[in-house]
């Protein structure tokens, strides 16, 4: 048997008496008289509630009781649309259903409250989207009506002990409405700190978090911030999901920006997020220790970073070479900081000199070189386990520097001695190959006895950039060869130079012309003589080497200028040459550390100007005040929030002065809606706050604003329709996404409808272009890790010089203002009239791009500048965007 099912009903109202006939209900609708149709009204829901059926009343409704303007009558109208049936017996949407979407539109935007609260408790009952879809907008913008609903409070005030024991949908809706409350009243804050604190007890992460936010938000007392750091640590250490991760870090650099004493105390807590095997995280969370760290704390940090460096040693851990080469730059910086640390890490950081991570091995090395200039009392000890771990170092960049180390800080006998013996073994037994002696004739590769290892690929030749900035042609080994094993019987220098790295023998010449000086004032002349043929016939051997068709590329010039230079100076050599060799070249290297900590010692004070307080500004003391029962918490931020009054004039008026720098006007003042746009840039999106005033005499309705974009941009909604009455005014917010570093624009024009006019008119906005200078930002790196991007990037965009500036370092200067990126290259290396400048310029965008620059230029006769500015990136558009940049901006 058939089963009927009953369809739902939303209400129940009883009907007196017998139900009144179709016609007497039709007649009364379609009067002028409005108790009739009030009355017909209600007969018509009773009897559709009671199970008759009047399929002929809805187009006479529609026709006379749709335009009414009584209240009670749209009331009655929203209860009979309620009541009918809305679907077919398939279920889909009846097609009359449409026409009462357009009635509920302008409900929704009606300005009397009672007509847009029963609209919506109407909404609340409808289940069809094809009715709810277009109404979304409206609906939304009801919903963020300025008026509040003070009940909502007083029930939350009532229920503060139980709201930890609410759903987590409902807590979340807890901390909007608190939100909501505190910006309008400010005063009453302290009511609901209490109900935050519960809640950050909520089994909820997602309420955690928000409670963070929201205390941290309200509240600048140090209990608030310390309560909201600890909940972020928390949440770094139990999420699994990786973007949460990364979202906590930012809130966290958040505070360590406005909060440095608190997160201070969080450190040891925050170090924790290096169990994660992202890199992403780690180095987020480096960058936030690093700057955190103090003599109080520098111990325990210290700790945790060797054993991290310990962890890096083992072969299941993901990204090891990676990670040992973040964990050993932190470790750098922490002994730069504090110098008493050195001590205890520099014996375990060089272990990993042979490491087979290059960059991670350079940081090893040039750590050891700084250390060795500024901690005299640690030479001794680092140049012996230098000495006894050279032969496992397989970079030709690490050797190239050890071998300085080795040539500068070797003072006495047994050290030069020692270093003389480990060269000579590195080098291995001489000559290199062997084949006839005949002058100008060359062995043939089979006589070679030494051959490169399996696995390395030839020295290449490629421009590389100087430390001066500009180019030069090194033949060097590559630095992505496979490097063999450490247990490998080839000695390592010998394998680099058989493998056609010349650069490297001119730095072995050099180390020994500087060992062999020094030796000369310790010896006797018969152990020197000794020790000098020894070294020449080493050096004689690495230019016939570089000689021969025994290597696939010949020595270039540079190095046999250098190595013969060394031969010159070993036969014979005076005293001022010596003091050259021995004497200005440490000054030139001690000039260059005092130089970096200035430029460092700058940037930190730099960072740090900004005044904690101002010398006339109100101190209170919260130990003093009269707790009346309050917390600790309310007490601290009752002092805040008297600071806040004291100082927060100043920065009002600051932030008033910016924001209208950045007002950009779309429109003219003759046209009848005046725009204009303020425009800010976060990180991935812009926000546009777009103000439209009707400037006519009429009300416009439909009143929209179209945007289209062009470039990495992408528009997020449409924004809604509105309608503007005579001088009326409103602000339009548009969201657009950003995917990357580009420079694009948004376009776009207000359409809107006018009484009288047919059509729908149309005004054309002025174009928004998007500077690609609101992404990037200045940066600083290693001019190691500087030449390593540049010869790793592929994206390249050449910019020839062309302005009116006459002098090098004004147009150096012009375009850092212009470019809005650091300068890497220290400014004693830029000093001089020497009509020639080259320097290397950097910066990092929001999404984390690299951004390199070299100008190179230099003054012409007729006292014009001639050059080219470089630019490298990995993106084809951060290289494309920076040169449109250039072009337009260096004429200065």
């Amino acid at each position: 048997m058939a089963i009927s099912v009953e369809r739902s009903c939303t209400m129940l109202v009883h009907m007196p008496g017998a139900p009144a006939s179709a016609n007497e209900i039709k007649e009364a609708l379609e009067g002028n008289d409005g108790t009739a149709k009030v009355q017909a009204m209600q007969k018509a829901i009773m009897m559709l509630l009671n199970g008759e059926q009047l399929p002929a009343l809805f187009i006479t409704i529609v026709r006379y009781v749709l335009p009414a303007e009584d209240h009670t009558i749209q009331k009655l109208l929203l209860l009979y649309l309620e009541t009918i049936e809305k679907t077919d017996a398939a279920g889909k949407l009846l097609p009359e259903m449409i026409l009462i979407c357009q009635n509920l539109r302008n409900n929704l935007q009606h300005p009397n409250e009672y007509i847009r609260g029963v609209t919506l408790r109407f909404l609340c009952r409808i289940r069809e989207e094809e009715i709810l879809e277009p109404l979304i907008p409206s609906i939304l913008a009801c919903l963020e009506h300025r008026h509040s609903y003070e009940r909502a409070v007083n029930y939350l005030l009532s229920q503060a002990d139980n709201v930890v024991h609410w759903g987590d949908i409902l807590q979340m809706a807890v901390l909007e409405l608190i939100r909501k409350v505190c910006r309008a009243n400010p005063g009453e804050k302290g009511k609901y700190i209490k109900v935050i604190l519960a809640l950050l007890q909520s089994v909820s992460t997602a309420v955690v978090y928000e409670c963070a936010v929201t205390l941290v938000s309200l509240s600048q007392a140090p209990t608030a911030i310390r309560a909201a750091a600890t909940c972020y640590c928390q949440l770094l250490v139990s999420q699994s999901d990786n973007n949460v991760k990364l979202i906590v870090l930012d809130r966290l650099q958040e505070l360590k920006d406005k909060h440095r004493e608190v997160m201070q105390e969080m450190l040891m807590d925050t170090l924790r997020a290096l169990a994660s095997p992202n890199m992403d995280i780690r180095k987020k969370t480096l960058d936030i220790a690093l700057d955190l760290i103090t003599s109080a704390n520098i111990d325990e940090v210290v700790m945790v970073l060797k054993k991290e460096v310990m962890k890096t040693q083992s072969k299941d851990l993901e990204k090891a070479g990676e990670y040992r080469q973040l964990l050993v730059a932190a470790i750098h910086s922490c002994a730069v900081k504090f110098p008493d640390v050195a001590g205890n890490v520099i014996h375990l950081l060089m272990d990993f000199l042979g490491d087979t991570n290059t960059a991670s091995a350079l940081d090893v090395v040039f750590f050891v070189r700084e250390i060795m200039q500024t901690n005299a009392k640690l030479r001794a000890t680092i140049l012996a386990r230098l000495l006894d771990s050279f032969n496992q170092i397989r970079s030709s960049r690490v050797c190239s520097c050890a071998l300085w180390i080795i040539g500068e800080f070797c003072t006495k006998e047994e050290d030069i001695d020692m270093a003389l013996e480990v060269i000579r073994s590195s080098l291995g037994p001489l000559p290199f190959f062997k084949g006839p002696e005949e002058e100008g004739e060359a062995a043939p590769p089979e006589a070679v006895t030494d051959a490169p290892p399996k696995g390395y690929q030839p020295a290449t030749n490629r421009p590389a950039v100087l430390a001066d900035g500009s180019y030069a042609t090194q033949t060097a080994l590559a630095d992505t060869f496979t490097l063999p094993s450490l247990s490998s019987s080839a000695p390592n220098l010998r394998t680099l130079l058989l493998a056609g790295d010349f650069f490297l023998g001119g730095v072995i010449a050099s180390s020994l012309t500087k060992l062999l000086l020094r030796l000369r004032t310790l010896c006797s002349p018969e152990a020197v003589n000794k020790a000098t043929g020894q070294a020449m016939l080493q050096i004689a051997s690495i230019l016939r080497l570089g000689e021969s068709s025994a290597v696939l590329h010949p020595v270039d010039d540079d190095a046999v200028d250098r190595m013969a230079t060394c031969l010159q100076i070993m036969a014979k050599g005076s005293a001022d040459v010596a003091g050259v060799w021995l004497e200005d070249c440490r000054r030139s290297f001690a000039l260059m550390i005092h130089d970096k900590q200035s430029r460092d010692a700058a940037d930190l004070k730099t960072k740090d100007a900004r005044a904690a307080a101002q010398p006339d500004e109100l101190i209170d003391f919260h130990h003093l005040k009269a707790r009346k029962g309050m917390s600790q918490l309310e007490i601290e931020d009752e002092v805040q929030t008297d600071l806040q009054r004291a100082t927060g004039l100043a920065d009002t008026a600051a932030v008033d002065a910016m924001r209208l720098n950045r007002i950009l006007q779309l429109t003219g003042f003759s046209d009848p809606v005046y725009a204009e746009a303020y425009v800010t840039v976060h990180q991935y999106d812009i926000v546009l706050d777009v103000t439209v005033i009707n400037r006519s005499g009429e009300t416009l309705q439909n009143l929209c604003l179209e945007l289209a974009t062009m470039g990495d941009l992408k528009l997020v909604e449409r924004p809604q329709n509105y309608t503007l009455g005579p001088g009326a005014h409103k602000t339009i917010r548009a969201n657009i996404k950003v995917s990357s570093t580009e420079t694009g624009a948004i376009f776009g024009n207000i359409v809107y409808e006018a009484s009288g006019y047919a059509d729908r008119s149309v005004v054309v906005l002025n174009d928004i272009h998007i500077d690609i200078m609101d992404y990037i930002s200045p940066a600083s790196c290693p001019d190691v890790q500087f030449r390593s991007m540049w010869a790793e990037f592929e994206w390249e965009n050449k910019v020839a010089v062309n302005t009116v500036i006459t002098d090098v370092n004004q147009f150096l200067e012009h375009i850092v203002a212009s470019t809005n990126m650091r300068c890497l290259t220290p400014p004693s290396a830029l000093q001089g009239e020497c009509g020639f400048l080259a320097a290397n310029l950097y910066a990092k965008s929001v999404f984390g791009e690299d951004a390199l620059v070299n100008v190179s230029v230099e003054k012409q006769p007729d006292g014009k500048l001639a050059g080219y500015i470089r630019i490298r990136s990995k993106t084809q558009g951060i290289a494309l965007s920076l040169g449109d940049k250039l072009i337009l901006k260096q004429k200065g």
